[in-house]
């Protein structure tokens, strides 16, 4: 599991790749608030194309990082959710306060 950051002009666009489980959830959102609070961005892409399993863990990174943006008056959005993921957070209704593309 990991996270790859990049950005520029308060865009952030952040690549997870690997098992988003109890394991793995605090690593991702360490890297994640580290990126966010060097950038402060509008804007956060959140990419999972990379994901290979997601449990309820995900979720909760998920909402930190749209609270954190949300503090910060910016937007957060995810994209190529893979199905077993989409599964996990459609049915805890992420997908009603966070934009999927």
């Amino acid at each position: 599991m990991a996270v790859t950051c990049t950005g520029e002009n308060r865009v952030l666009r952040a690549v997870v790749s690997g098992e988003v489980d109890h394991h793995g959830a605090k690593q991702i959102m360490g890297e994640l608030e580290r990126s966010i609070n060097a950038a402060l961005p509008r804007s956060l892409t959140l990419d999972l194309g990379e994901v290979s399993f997601m449990d309820s863990s995900g979720i909760a990174v998920i909402l930190r990082a749209y609270r954190r943006l949300g503090e910060l008056g910016g937007e957060l959005k995810v994209c190529n959710i893979p199905e077993q993921a989409g599964k996990v957070l459609r049915a805890a209704g992420v997908d009603r306060l966070v934009s999927f593309e």
